[in-house]
């Protein structure tokens, strides 16, 4: 049956109605609610130090949850703004571990002052803990401003080797400076002027990240090009070899001038890991782990320092090294034991830098290995949210960016659990949004930024044509 040309004019009426496909929703109420419960998880564990340390609820309870508060909604508020398809886990789960390294921090600055017994972490102010909230919306902002400034992860890649260049000249500035203004414990790993402060590698592994999936993606099919076959792996031809040996290299140049082992480690673990996504090529993984065993061997040997690390490792509780670090975080885990010895009521005082590198012993000791593995869980989900954005998402650089970062992140938290546990040498490197300290949190919620906008991208449906509901109305009943 025809239609007419007068029923055709009464489809493209309003009656008739020019309605869009509907288009599937992001999901955001479900993360205003985890974010909720995120809060509420901070709070209880803030009136649980409290109890713990005096007895009673503390005063600033409703400072810090109200601040702590506002601050995760204003996030979420961004999101679902500037980012609505992103992935609804990641804000939260990062809130959680941000809340509980506030709480934590104030229970260490409480340590020995008023009623409580015990040591002053001298290193720790009266006010640690609202420095913290402080550097959680200096984060925060840094996490709205990276979502709204980065609208398409492909908008990255244009500034490839600048911001590779910005990188590498953040990592080499502290071992050109005076100890007095890039020491801190034997690490050149700061630039320090006065009470201002600043961790440059935190920042400098964003860049390079962003630097290396550029690379990888112009440099893949070359890089991928299989030379000797022995042993049944293709080795790379000798050419190629070239981008591994110049990372290697800056990162031994990093562990002799700056003493910084962790970074050094996380840096040259970030561009094999990278490499290895983009190539498919396991002789690369290969290569990269002889060389960074040869590297550590030598400098092992050669600088005292380093040198240093290996004995305490395998010796903590010898050679005069009973009353350092790692044999004081490794009796106060064991102290707590499975269930811990509830907040405040621990003494993770008595281990140097706690609230820094040695925060995951405070943990361990006071909310014991279930707690600890809870927390590590979170770690994980977070890692696992940002793999499964990489993989979704088409576009190539896109794809890179978010596997290395989440790579990054779980290096990071496994070169630190590893070594305050004994498994690795101990090396000086914080606990993403744990650990004291502006450089990393803001670092971190920049990270999370950036996988929030990949996962956006890749959950994003493509545009739908619009659809003429009277049109199609009158054709069927034709």
């Amino acid at each position: 049956m025809s239609v007419a040309p007068d029923q055709l004019a009464d489809a493209a009426t309003p009656r008739g109605g020019l309605a869009p496909v509907s288009m599937p929703r992001g999901r955001r109420g479900p993360e205003l609610a985890l974010l909720g419960f995120a809060v509420a998880i901070m709070a209880f564990a803030y009136a649980s130090a409290g109890f713990g340390l005096n007895g009673h609820v503390p005063s600033g309870l409703l400072t810090y949850v109200v601040g702590f508060g506002v601050l995760v909604l204003a996030a979420h508020l961004a999101v679902r703004w500037l980012a609505p398809y992103a992935d609804p886990l990641m804000l939260p789960l990062a809130a959680v571990l941000n809340g509980l390294g506030i709480v934590m921090i104030y229970r260490l600055q409480e340590s020995g002052r008023g009623s409580n017994s015990g040591f002053v972490i001298t290193t720790l102010t009266a006010h640690a803990a609202l420095t913290q909230l402080i550097y959680t919306a200096v984060g925060i902002a840094a996490f709205i401003a990276v979502l709204a400034l980065v609208r398409e992860p492909r908008v990255l890649q244009r500034y490839t080797y600048t911001l590779g260049t910005i990188g590498l000249i953040l990592l080499a500035i502290p071992a050109l400076l005076p100890d007095s203004h890039s020491a801190v414990n034997g690490a050149k790993a700061w630039i320090i002027f006065g009470s201002f402060s600043v961790e440059p590698g935190e920042f400098a592994k964003i860049l390079l990240a962003i630097f290396f999936a550029g690379y990888l993606v112009n440099k893949r099919d070359v890089l991928s090009l299989a030379g000797r076959r022995i042993l049944g792996i293709d080795l790379p031809r000798g050419r190629d070899m070239g981008p591994v040996l110049v990372v290697w290299a800056v990162s031994l140049l990093m562990l002799v001038f700056e003493s910084d082992i962790g970074t050094s480690a996380l840096f040259f673990g970030l561009f094999l890991a990278m490499l290895y996504v983009a190539t498919q090529r396991t002789s690369w993984l290969l290569i990269g782990i002889l060389l960074f065993l040869f590297g550590t061997e030598v400098t092992r040997v050669l600088f005292a320092h380093v040198g240093e690390r290996f004995t305490i490792w395998l010796h903590p509780f010898t050679n005069g090294n009973q009353y350092g670090q790692l044999a004081q975080g490794l009796e106060g885990m064991a102290f707590g034991g499975l269930f811990g010895t509830g907040l405040g009521q621990g003494e993770p005082f008595r281990v140097p830098l706690v609230q820094s590198d040695f925060i995951i012993t405070a943990f361990g000791e006071e909310l014991g290995l279930t707690g600890l593995m809870a927390m590590l869980l979170i770690f994980a989900l977070i890692v696992q949210r940002g793999l499964r954005a990489s993989i979704a998402v088409r576009d190539p650089f896109a794809k890179l960016l978010a596997g290395g970062l989440s790579f990054a992140l779980a290096l990071q938290l496994f070169i630190i659990v590893g070594g305050v546990t004994q498994l690795i040498p101990l090396t000086g490197i914080t606990t993403p949004f744990l650990s004291q300290g502006g450089s990393s949190l803001i670092a971190s919620w920049i990270v999370i930024a950036l996988l929030m906008r990949v996962s956006d991208t890749a959950r994003k449906p493509a545009p739908q044509p619009i659809q003429d509901e009277g049109l199609t109305q009158v054709v069927r009943a034709g």
